[in-house]
């Protein structure tokens, strides 16, 4: 079983395991339109899908098995202001897949590059990974801009590769290996 030092501190942020008493921020950002509008299959949840997804990832605390996922609460001092996960994809080959969803009232300071970059690190340096990659729907643009900020290099335009609300939808591939990861400028 793999697990972060709890809780893991970068300059503005604590990252932490997800608990029940999340409910209140992160429904704050799960009911909202704009928060779910590139997450395929969700739109904005009820309080009690919120719930659910809560009590989902109270469990995702440790990467125990290729397949597993580590969600981990973004907190400021305001509370928890999203969310950063990092899903083991193949234990053979060392990669993983990172993932984020941030309340948007927190956007341009770089709070969620921060935690992304946080918990990447932790993934090379700790979990010892040898490549890390993110996907999103071509037009979040805000998703792939994090991903060039962390480092990231576009690998890949899957072109209407998937269904996205009833139409083909185009998705981009970043990624970084481990030792592109360590020779970066962090500034």
């Amino acid at each position: 079983m793999f697990r972060p030092t709890y809780p893991i501190r970068t300059a503005r942020l604590t990252l932490r395991p997800v608990r029940s008493d999340d409910l209140d921020d992160v429904y704050a950002y799960q009911r909202r339109p704009d928060v779910t509008r590139w997450m395929r299959g969700a739109g904005p949840r009820t309080r009690e899908q919120s719930r659910a997804s809560v009590l989902a990832m109270t469990g995702e605390d440790a990467l125990r098995a290729e397949g597993d996922c580590l969600t981990l609460a973004v907190v400021e001092r305001t509370g928890v202001i999203g969310a950063v996960e990092l899903v083991w994809r193949s234990e053979v080959d060392r990669t993983a897949e990172v993932g984020f969803v941030f309340h948007p009232d927190h956007g341009g300071r770089g709070l969620a590059t921060e935690a992304a970059a946080a918990l990447v690190d932790w993934g090379f340096a700790e979990f010892g990974l040898h490549r890390v990659y993110g996907r999103c729907h071509a037009r979040n643009d805000a998703s792939a801009r994090l991903m060039l900020r962390l480092g990231m290099r576009q690998e890949a335009r899957h072109v209407a590769s998937y269904l996205f609300e009833g139409e083909w939808a185009d998705q981009l591939v970043f990624a970084v290996l481990d030792h592109e990861w360590r020779s970066r400028d962090p500034g």
